[in-house]
């Protein structure tokens, strides 16, 4: 879904695609409370579910943003991934237990349905604040513009002020930083897939029971949410050189956190294995959206972050099944945790060598995405 998402986004404006996807997740949580087989499961949450939630709570959301904040689009991104999880988390984890999963899937889905739908309906724009008379970060224009073309340019030149050039997806394609951000992207991506899937089997193999483990990776997630601020906070205040350091070291991080496990396969070294891990996996949430912006630029980003997406997608689909298959074979997860040290490791230095792409040769129309 992620280029077709994309795509739509750059062309039409995040509200209405956003407006969809809720609908389409809201429905599909109210229908899991009526699942009774394995189709079932499938086709909702596999389907409906599924590609609700990436339609309305992803590409779309980061591209509103992006399009809205250019200075200051660090610490709004990190705002909107903390209270995600901040407030969200906890409230699911108290429904389930209390009132068991297929209550909370209805709850959810009349959330999502009510609030998910006026907040969108009422708070969200179509298209960047150029296009209201605004610039971005609320920033104000010295005098009134004579047209909408004329606010628009004002807004790409206020851009430009922040080392920020509109790239189209085939001038993105055309430059080592955009394939070497996938490659990189797609070796975290093995790694942070593998690691939500295998997490909690890796703890109660260790004797840790179901209920103490579930807490000990909540405890170790708010490190990850206070991550996703202080990295947006400081992405704002280095030059577009410099992203790809902090992105880098994100992914060291997150390498030193498995690391850390591998040198001590002990119950205690659980908690900064995960400590280290979540910080870095964090900071990298909206890092990555932070440089698809200062490196292309606003007009393309959903199209140049969604073909980005599917390139990197199927390793990581590929990584859990990796792990499970190492475990199914040698009894414990040393091997595979191993290999995504490693990977992070690679994936870091792929980051450091991302150097930002020098402007296109031809700075085309704002409407001309592709």
């Amino acid at each position: 879904m992620a280029p077709v998402t994309g795509w739509l986004t750059d062309r039409f404006g995040p509200r209405w695609v956003i407006f969809f996807g809720i609908s389409l997740f809201g429905l599909g949580l109210i229908l899991m409370n009526f699942i009774d087989s394995r189709w079932a499961f499938y086709l909702v949450w596999g389907g409906i579910v599924a590609t609700g939630f990436n339609v309305a709570t992803m590409l779309p959301v980061d591209k509103a943003i992006t399009d809205w904040f250019v200075k200051k689009r660090g610490i709004a991104l990190g705002i909107r991934w903390v209270f995600s999880g901040l407030l969200v988390l906890p409230l699911i984890s108290w429904l389930t237990t209390t009132h068991g999963w297929r209550t909370a899937f209805v709850v959810g889905g009349l959330v999502m349905g009510v609030v998910g739908l006026l907040l969108t309906w009422f708070f969200m724009k179509q298209h960047r604040p150029e296009y209201y008379g605004l610039l971005p970060d609320g920033a104000t224009a010295e005098a009134e513009a004579a047209d909408e073309r004329q606010m628009i340019d004002r807004g790409v030149a206020y851009a430009a002020e922040f080392e920020e050039v509109e790239f189209t997806l085939r001038q993105a394609m055309r430059t080592p930083a955009y394939w070497l951000l996938i490659l990189a992207q797609a070796g975290q991506g093995v790694t942070i897939m593998s690691i939500f899937m295998h997490l909690i089997p890796l703890l109660t193999d260790m004797g840790i029971s179901p209920i103490r483990a579930a807490t000990t990776v909540t405890i170790a997630g708010l490190f990850s949410i206070v991550s996703r601020f202080v990295s947006g906070f400081v992405a704002d205040r280095v030059s577009k050189q410099s992203l790809r350091f902090l992105m880098g070291g994100a992914y060291l991080l997150q390498g030193a956190g498995i690391t850390i496990y591998l040198l001590n396969q002990t119950v205690a070294m659980v908690y900064p294995f995960l400590i280290v891990y979540y910080i870095g996996m964090g900071a990298s949430m909206i890092l990555m959206s932070i440089i698809g912006g200062r490196y292309f630029g606003r007009k393309a980003f959903g199209s140049i972050r969604g073909s980005s997406a599917i390139a990197a997608m199927p390793l990581g689909m590929l990584g859990p099944i990796y792990a499970g298959w190492v475990f199914d074979t040698t009894g414990s997860y040393i091997v595979a945790l191993t290999m995504f040290a490693a990977v992070l490791a690679l994936a870091a230095v792929l980051m450091f060598l991302a150097r930002p792409p020098k402007p296109p040769a031809q700075i085309t129309d704002i409407h001309k995405i592709v």
